[in-house]
């Protein structure tokens, strides 16, 4: 073994030895310059599913805004039964007021209303004209699904309504509806209205759906208020 000292030994020949610096050591081949901006915010896809969800929330928002004041509009109505109305008077005998007291009855046993009423008016011009009415106010979330419904309960009482259609509900709002039913003295139309605060039918011998529908709409104006 040599005695020299290891600082005077020649080292062996091989790679060269590497030389540390101060600079940092690159671990990737990468160019840092090269290397893209970390983006900053929601990416296009997220933007336009949020924008997606927020217009369809607002306008949910917007059909309940406006679902709730209709419901806020209608509900406190009132249904008086006066003397004269759109050319008929009420009848007041006995035996009227039996048939409206009947279809009053049979009326509150199929919804549940906060008051009821049924009323017989005489036509002057023809006494085999007169129009039936019975109904009530209550408070009413689907006013044409009830009313749907009352249309299908009245084939236990006369006959299937064939024929239903909207008519036009007038400034009351809500929806109104016709057809046609049949009874002892044959076919007769029969027409209905229901709002958030009411639901009336209206039976119309001797009458075509047209006429009806039009009687049925001025006897509304005149006997439903609101407020």
């Amino acid at each position: 073994m040599s005695d020299a000292h290891l600082t005077e030994r020649q080292l062996s020949d091989g790679p060269e030895p590497v030389e540390l610096t101060e600079e940092p050591i690159q671990l990737s081949n990468r160019d840092p310059a090269a290397a893209p901006e970390r983006r900053v915010g929601w990416s296009r896809r997220r933007r336009i599913v949020w924008g997606a969800a927020l217009v369809v929330g607002l306008a949910g928002a917007g059909v309940l805004g406006v679902a709730g004041w209709r419901v806020a509009q209608e509900k406190d109505t009132r249904i008086a039964s006066p003397d004269q109305v759109a050319g008929l008077s009420r009848d007041d005998s006995e035996r009227a007021r039996s048939t409206a007291d009947y279809l009053r009855s049979g009326f509150a046993a199929d919804i549940e209303l906060d008051r009821s009423f049924g009323t017989v008016y005489r036509d002057p011009a023809d006494e085999k004209r007169s129009v039936l009415l019975f109904g009530g106010t209550t408070l009413l979330w689907q006013p044409e699904r009830d009313l749907d419904s009352l249309f299908g309960l009245m084939a236990d009482e006369t006959g299937k309504v064939t024929g239903l259609r909207e008519v036009p509900a007038g400034e009351l709002g809500g929806v109104m509806k016709c057809g046609t039913t049949s009874g002892d003295g044959g076919d007769f139309a029969v027409c209905g209205w229901a709002d958030h605060g009411s639901v009336v039918l209206g039976m119309f011998p001797g009458r075509s759906v047209d006429d009806a529908g039009k009687l049925f709409g001025d006897i509304r104006n005149v006997i439903q208020t609101r407020g």
